[in-house]
């Protein structure tokens, strides 16, 4: 694991995926992250029965887990120490529960004035919608990421929870920033994000679009302006190919094809012919690419260098020989999980991390936290990441 952060230390009472995934950013680059869960712990570990879901494990590996009462007046005592020796804190509790809590901003930075503390909510801390839910779905959908990648005719969410992790993550930009700016000033502030704002700010190129151009983008403008395809292979694969704005990839793809007719089609000459025509060129594309199978389409696009990938399945990215070559799955170091995960992206003047540590059982590192703040009420160091 790369030290980048090391000797920062984080108090997470996240749950779900948007603090969680907060924290794990910082973990991930060395920062000691103690995640402090309530008696049932946070819902996400039972989000498949039991208490240690892959969801779970995803988002809080590199962590120690403490559990508290914020009820109880013994524990509440000893989360305020932990918060004075503390440079971070995150949350992503719903307005006003912080507070109820004990640990809303304002009381966090009297205990400690070097403490960067960051709220995550799903709409803000005020406004007409800050007593409403939110999940991953209900944000895509409201900032408008939704409508640039759905099909309304065929409307479906897809992939991941997007927004929580974005969210997460832009959270983990933050908490950089107000440190750099700690190292400045010498005092902690106040760092928000909400879902809404994350994924606005995401959509960044179709609100500039719909700002410079005053037309409403949708899920089909990105693939037909930079003449990116998802085609059929006789295999029944999937192959993507991406053309951009550079003709020589044009070229290249009609090279691959043996199809000069294309080359000279008035359909599809020039670009922006293609760029109105994206359809008809998909299916004229589709025909010829369902003639031969995946491997075959790979070494003709390769020799004619436009840009193509597989349409890789999981099984098949763990395979793929780029992807062992950066070293990108490596191992988890405890007996009590996967043998396996997706290292942080990040490089550090070549080094990257190794391995990662399993995400805490419940109350894994209590014994241990709360004896080392009772004897000497600092910060409980962390001699290994698993115990």
């Amino acid at each position: 694991m790369n030290k980048a952060l090391a000797g920062v230390r984080v108090v997470e009472q996240g749950t779900f995926i948007t603090g969680p995934c907060c924290g794990m950013m910082l973990a991930d680059l060395g920062a000691d992250v103690i995640k402090i869960e309530s008696p049932d712990g946070d819902p996400y570990r039972a989000y498949q029965g039991g208490q240690y879901s892959p969801h779970f494990q995803a988002y809080n590996r590199n962590k120690r887990s403490l559990m508290l009462d914020m009820k109880l007046g013994t524990d509440r005592s000893l989360f305020d120490g932990l918060i004075r020796a503390a440079d971070v804190y995150i949350q992503n509790f719903r307005p006003g529960t912080a507070e109820r809590l004990g640990a809303g901003a304002g009381r966090l930075l009297q205990l400690n004035s070097r403490l960067v503390c960051c709220s995550i909510s799903g709409f803000g801390a005020s406004g007409p919608y800050v007593d409403r839910p939110s999940y991953d779905s209900v944000a895509q959908a409201l900032s408008g990421f939704l409508s640039v990648v759905v099909d309304y005719q065929r409307p479906q969410f897809l992939g991941p929870a997007l927004a929580d992790a974005i969210t997460g993550i832009y959270a983990s930009q933050g908490i950089l920033g107000a440190l750099v700016q700690r190292g400045r000033t010498g005092r902690g502030c106040h760092v928000e994000v909400s879902m809404l704002e994350a994924m606005t700010h995401f959509a960044v190129e179709p609100f500039a679009a719909w700002f410079a151009l005053g037309q409403t983008p949708t899920s089909a403008d990105r693939p037909r302006l930079a003449q990116a395809y998802i085609l059929n292979t006789a295999d029944e694969r999937l192959l993507a190919i991406h053309l951009s704005s550079l003709e020589k990839f044009w070229e290249g793809l009609v090279s691959a094809l043996d199809a000069p007719e294309l080359a000279t089609d008035p359909r599809f000459n020039p670009r922006e012919r293609r760029i109105a025509e994206y359809e008809t060129l998909r299916v004229e594309l589709n025909k010829r690419f369902s003639r031969k199978p995946l491997a075959h389409w790979m070494q003709r696009l390769q020799a004619a260098d436009v840009p193509y990938a597989p349409v890789n399945r999981l099984d098949d990215v763990v395979n793929d020989p780029q992807v062992a070559h950066l070293g990108i799955v490596v191992p988890v170091d405890s007996p009590q999980t996967a043998t396996q995960a997706v290292r942080p992206p990040v490089q550090f003047d070549g080094e990257r991390a190794q391995s990662v540590a399993a995400a805490p059982l419940l109350d894994q590192h209590g014994t241990m936290i709360r004896a080392a703040l009772s004897k000497s009420g600092v910060w409980p160091e962390a001699v290994r990441r698993v115990e």
